[in-house]
């Protein structure tokens, strides 16, 4: 079940985190898979942990807020593998900040990443499948898409545009095969966590860690592996009847933080 075998799939963001667990797990299930990060050693190693799998993956740095680069890449994978079946987009960056502390530097920089690059991803590979008449695009929101994060106003910002986008497209291809989703994850235990924990919390780690594992109502964050799972079924063969939806992974952060 939620298999993926022999489908041609490009996953942004797969460096690390996120991403890089959906890669893995994807190989794992049978597909190719075409790693995208902006660091391209940190590609090398996701390709090195990603190891023999039951499908095969490639790697390409790019910067997918540059359109002409992201082009570029699409143009690679179909000489290669012929096809896109499945685009998931993982890139993404955060910010801490509200409204008046967010510079326009800021500002500018997550939405290039987090709404241009996902613009430019799906527009990227929307001709092929179009062409085809089938294809799936699955994009990584967050509960800030549908709830106030406190400090994180660039953020919010840029998810939000990730979710409406992510219903747009799927109202506008539904007659052409292709189907359209997002997941919007809770606190996820990434190395951005613990990096921000180590430079914010210097000497308080374990204690910052628990304190944010219990902002969720589960009493734990998720792992990027559980993540990858639901993005399995989501872009698998088993899940052609949805489309246009947002799934909350959140531990019972959105219903239940109250």
């Amino acid at each position: 079940m939620f298999s993926i075998q022999e489908k041609s799939v490009i996953v942004t963001g797969a460096g690390s985190g996120i991403g890089k667990a959906i890669a893995t797990c994807f190989a794992q299930n049978g597909a190719t898979v075409h790693l995208v990060d902006l660091n391209a050693g940190a590609l090398d190693q996701a390709l090195i942990e990603i190891g023999p799998s039951n499908g095969k993956a490639f790697i390409y740095p790019c910067n997918v807020s540059n359109q002409d680069a992201v082009s570029e890449v699409i143009s690679q994978v179909l000489a290669h593998s012929g096809a896109i079946d499945v685009l998931v987009n993982a890139a993404g960056i955060a910010h801490v900040g509200t409204l008046e502390s967010t510079s326009e530097e800021d500002f500018d920089r997550v939405y290039a990443v987090n709404v241009k690059g996902v613009y430019n991803m799906m527009r990227g590979v929307i001709g092929t499948m179009r062409a085809r008449q089938k294809g799936v695009i699955l994009n990584i929101a967050s509960i800030a898409s549908s709830v106030g994060i406190p400090d994180r106003f660039a953020y919010s910002m840029s998810k939000g545009a990730v979710l409406t986008m992510t219903l747009s497209v799927a109202k506008d291809y539904i007659s052409e095969g292709i189907r359209c989703n997002c997941v919007s994850p809770a606190r996820v235990h990434t190395p951005f966590v613990d990096g921000f924990i180590t430079k914010n919390y210097p000497g308080k780690e374990a204690e910052m860690f628990e304190k944010l594992s219990k902002t969720q109502p589960i009493g734990r964050m998720a792992e990027p592996s559980e993540v990858a799972a639901l993005s399995l079924y989501l872009c698998s063969d088993e899940a052609s009847f949805i489309t246009g939806c947002d799934y909350p992974i959140d531990g019972g952060f959105i219903r239940l933080n109250n």
